[in-house]
C-alpha cells in the first residue's frame, strides 16, 4: 500500500463519523473542522492516525481497515478531549492512549458480532475526561451559552449537523452536510429529517432554547437517522423514531450532568434495532 493508499484510509475513517465510506467526504469534514477550529482538526487528525495505525498493527481485518471503520472512534476521541480541556503534553498523550483503546474496543465488539457504532468513542472518553480531571493533566475550556428568547430553526438544523463533531459552526454544518451528498443523498436527506426531529420534539417540550439552537438536541439524531437510511418506508419511521428517543436520552443525561457525547444516538439505535427484530 502506497502513502496515497494510507491517506485515503485516513480520510474514510473521518468519513466514518457519520456512516459514510468516502474519501473525498471525509476531506470535506475535515475541512469543516478546520474551518471552525484548528485546534479540533489537529485532534482529528491523532485520533485517527493513531486508531487506524492501531489496527494496522495489531493485524485486524484488512478489508475493515480499508473502509475506515477503526479511525472514526479515534477521530471522535481527538476532537473531543481538545474540546473539553486546553492542549498539552499530558492530554496529546491521552489521546494517543484513547485512540489506541478505540480500536482495541472496537474489534473485540466486532467479533462478538455486535453493533458498537460510536461505542468505543464514548467509552474511552468517559475514562479520558474522568482521569484529566482526577490528576488535574489539562485545564479544562469553558465556553457560556447565551440565552435565547427565540427558535433559530435554519441555524439549529445547521448546528445539529456540526455538533456530531462538537462544531459549533453553521458554515461547518452546511460543510458536512454537502460532504454527506457528495457520498450518498439519501443520507444528506436523512440527516437533515434527524436535525430536524431533534428541533422539533425538544422545542415542543420546552427543553432550553438555547440548546436547542446550538444543536445539542439534533446531532444524536442525524446519527440516528443516518444509521437506518434507506429507500423502503419503513426505514423512515425506524429514523424519527430513533431520532426521538436520542432527545429523550440527551436530556436526561443533561439533567443528570453526565457528559452525553454520542450515547443517546448508540442506546437509541440499539432500542429500534431491537424492535426491528420483534417487528
Amino acid at each position: 500500500m502506497g502513502i496515497f493508499g494510507f491517506f485515503k484510509i485516513i480520510l474514510r475513517g473521518i468519513s466514518q463519523v457519520m456512516l459514510q465510506n468516502n474519501a473525498l467526504t471525509g476531506a470535506l469534514f475535515l475541512a469543516g473542522i478546520f474551518y471552525n477550529s484548528w485546534v479540533m482538526g489537529v485532534g482529528a487528525l491523532i485520533g485517527v492516525f493513531v486508531s487506524t495505525f492501531t489496527a494496522f498493527v495489531l493485524k485486524y481485518k484488512k478489508q475493515d481497515i480499508r473502509d475506515g471503520l477503526y479511525g472514526f472512534n479515534g477521530t471522535l476521541a481527538g476532537i473531543a478531549l481538545f474540546f473539553f480541556f486546553k492542549i498539552n503534553i499530558f492530554l496529546v498523550s491521552l489521546v494517543i492512549l484513547s485512540s489506541i483503546f478505540s480500536s482495541i474496543i472496537m474489534n473485540f465488539m466486532h467479533k462478538r458480532r455486535l453493533y458498537p457504532f460510536t461505542l468505543p468513542f464514548v467509552l474511552i472518553t468517559w475514562v479520558s475526561i474522568l482521569i484529566a480531571k482526577f490528576f488535574n493533566l489539562a485545564s479544562t475550556q469553558t465556553s457560556e451559552l447565551v440565552k435565547e428568547t427565540g427558535l433559530n430553526v435554519l441555524p439549529s438544523l445547521s448546528m445539529g449537523l456540526g455538533q456530531v463533531m462538537f462544531q459549533t459552526s453553521i458554515i461547518t454544518g452546511i460543510i458536512f452536510l454537502i460532504a454527506i451528498l457528495v457520498n450518498s443523498r439519501i443520507s444528506a436527506v436523512y440527516a437533515l429529517i434527524g436535525s430536524s426531529m431533534g428541533v422539533l420534539v425538544s422545542f415542543l417540550l420546552s427543553f432550553p432554547l438555547n440548546l436547542v439552537n446550538t444543536g445539542i438536541f439534533g446531532f444524536n439524531g442525524v446519527l440516528c437517522a443516518i444509521a437506518f437510511a434507506d429507500k423502503r418506508n419503513a426505514s423512515l419511521i425506524y429514523a424519527l423514531i430513533s431520532a426521538a428517543i436520542s432527545v429523550f436520552i440527551i436530556y436526561g443525561m443533561i439533567s443528570l450532568s453526565i457528559i452525553s457525547l454520542t450515547a443517546p444516538f448508540v442506546f437509541a439505535a440499539w432500542i429500534v434495532l431491537a424492535l426491528q427484530k420483534h417487528i
